[in-house]
């Protein structure tokens, strides 16, 4: 304690004299003079009594107590507290600070000076310094005056945070995604998205300048603060804003400046507030960007379409400043009128053709084209192409009118069924295969179906398909045009014509020679003249016991009667039953009657030998 007590009592001054000051050196002193009384007699004979010896010493240890207690009731402040100082010189670029207590310090001169500002310190001024040590090894106080102001200032931006006022700072420095802020002795943190409404671009302007701040967060604890300028500007701007608005009114023609352009529209300065012009509320024609219409820093003249008084939001009209092209729409573009546009846009769906600026149509993928069903618009028609339409239907309510690109031209299926009637034959290459039978493309890029019943006469449908390949160049003949429908039916095997000749002739109920060529378990073959037909087994015999196909050989010649001639199936109905069956009846109506009393073996006999 007393090497404590004796730091505590020494000082240094400025002329290097170290000395003790202070209660210390009262109480040396006090003791001093005790002890001078000690040595003087206190009894007779000159000799001190032992009573006077012992009243002396309590006396001098009672003012050892009082006069200790009143040093530390004198002591100097404790590290880490603010304490007030005078300066009394300037040497060496540093300011010597008497803090009292028989304590002086130093502090350099740019902790006196504001940001860019050369310091403004003169001797005598009496200032706050923060005391970090008592004393270090020159026997000097350690002191600072910027301490002092963050402490200082780290309290008023306290209160400053607690009741939600602004704060006056100045920007001095960029950092890494900001700014930093000198806040009168505290640095706060400006995040580049709290410096203005809008990015800033350069922020050389806003250096050094005394402005309002809002703290946004602070932590003491880590000397952490984050401010915003922005929250400012907005404040102000929402005042402004509301000011202007309330003088504004809904269809109001009012003149604005051009500040910026996007993708969906400008914004227009109305003279402290910003209102939105849509780029579909430009002009009635369709505008791809807004710089078509507008510049920046440009003056123009537009309407208040919608104020929202709550978000402060204004929207903007260009062409509502415009006479509206639709009103004359139906007079200019009647239904099933042809006029000449210019395609704006392409999408999955069709294409938008431009009659006149302001008014567009919409060709429908469907109405494209009469051949081209599931091809993408931009294969038929291209941006900028002036193209020849149909005006289908209009819809002024919706502003829509449809609008038919086909419908300029001819029908295909019109013209191939004036030009290809029934039996015409054609040529064509195989466009596509199918389960069903073959495309074949024709004049007027259109395509023609051969079903797989119509490939062959002697082969099945699945069968005579396998013999062809897309491209193939085949030959066929028209049996069907269905232009509401949009289908036109082929045949091949139709060119092959050698039954109509075979059978040119033979009719119904004719009797023909034909030859075997084949026996069946279910019948005979035959053929005649090149055309094959089939016998069943019932139709081999008008007797049951006759109905048998091996009685027959292959080549052999049998008389037959025509039952059928299907031109179509190329197919002849033949059977010996029916031919015996009337030839019996022939003969029956011949030779003899039902009262004749002839038997019909006699009248068969008769028969027979007449044709011998």
């Amino acid at each position: 304690m007393s090497r404590r007590l004796a730091s505590k009592g020494r000082h240094k001054s400025r002329t290097g004299r170290v000395g003790r000051t202070g209660p210390f050196s009262v109480w040396a002193t006090h003791l001093t003079k005790s002890q001078d009384r000690r040595r003087q007699p206190r009894g007779r004979n000159n000799e001190p009594k032992e009573s006077v010896s012992h009243m002396a010493k309590d006396t001098s240890m009672e003012e050892f107590e009082a006069l200790l207690n009143e040093s530390f009731d004198i002591d100097t402040p404790d590290e880490g507290s603010v304490v007030r100082g005078k300066v009394i010189a300037i040497e060496a670029g540093q300011a010597i600070i008497d803090v009292g207590y028989k304590m002086e310090g130093r502090v350099e001169l740019k902790e006196f000076a504001e940001p860019g500002q050369p310091a403004d310190i003169n001797v005598g001024d009496e200032v706050e310094v923060y005391l970090r040590q008592v004393e270090n090894a020159r026997g000097e106080a350690v002191i600072s005056h910027e301490m002092a102001r963050r402490e200082a200032a780290w309290d008023r931006l306290e209160k400053a945070y607690a009741d939600e006022n602004r704060v006056e700072g100045a920007i001095f420095g960029r950092v890494k995604g900001g700014f930093t802020v000198d806040l009168g002795g505290a640095v706060a943190f400006l995040p580049g998205s709290q410096v203005d409404v809008r990015p800033v671009r350069d922020a050389g302007p806003l250096m050094g300048l005394k402005q309002p701040f809002q703290i946004l967060k602070m932590d003491r604890r880590r000397g952490n603060i984050v401010v915003s300028r922005r929250a400012i500007l907005e404040e102000s701007r929402a005042e402004q804003r509301a000011e202007v608005i309330s003088n504004l009114a809904e269809g109001q023609a009012v003149d604005g400046v051009v500040k910026n352009i996007t993708e969906y529209g400008a914004f227009v300065d109305l003279g402290g507030v910003d209102g939105l012009l849509h780029v579909t509320d430009m002009a009635w024609r369709r505008v791809n960007h807004p710089s078509e219409i507008v510049t920046i820093g440009e003056t123009i003249k537009v309407q208040v379409i919608k104020i929202n008084k709550e978000t402060h939001r204004i929207s903007l009209g260009m062409k509502q400043l415009q006479d509206d092209p639709w009103d004359t729409v139906e007079a200019k573009f009647p239904i099933g009128g042809t006029h000449t546009g210019r395609v704006t846009n392409i999408t999955d769906y069709g294409a938008f053709v431009e009659l006149e600026p302001g008014v567009e149509g919409l060709v429908h993928v469907s109405e494209m084209s009469w051949t081209k069903k599931n091809v993408h618009p931009g294969k038929i028609v291209s941006t900028s192409q002036e193209v020849e339409v149909m005006v289908l239907e209009i819809d002024t309510q919706k502003r829509r009118v449809s609008l038919g690109l086909k419908q300029t031209m001819r029908n295909p299926w019109e013209i191939f069924a004036e030009t290809h009637p029934e039996g015409t034959h054609v040529e064509g290459d195989v466009k596509n295969i199918t389960e069903f039978g073959l495309f074949v493309g024709l004049d007027g890029d259109i395509d023609g179906m051969v079903h797989l019943s119509d490939l062959s006469w002697d082969m099945r449908g699945e069968e005579a398909i396998q013999s062809y390949q897309k491209g193939d160049v085949v030959q066929a003949i028209v049996t069907e045009v269905d232009v509401e429908k949009e289908r036109i039916s082929l045949s091949i095997k139709a060119l092959d014509d050698s039954f109509t000749g075979a059978t040119e002739g033979v009719k119904r109920g004719s009797i023909i020679t034909v030859a075997v060529t084949s026996i069946e378990d279910g019948g005979i073959e035959v053929e005649y003249e090149g055309a094959k037909s089939f016998i069943r087994r019932s139709d081999l015999s008008r007797d049951r016991s006759e109905q048998r196909p091996e009685r027959f050989q292959v080549g052999d010649k049998v008389d037959v009667r025509v039952t059928n001639v299907d031109q179509k199936t190329r197919r002849l109905g033949l059977s010996i039953k029916a031919r015996e069956i009337a030839e019996e009846k022939e003969a029956v109506e011949q030779y003899g009657s039902s009262d004749s009393g002839a038997s019909l073996g006699d009248i068969l006999g008769a028969a027979l030998k007449s044709d011998n």
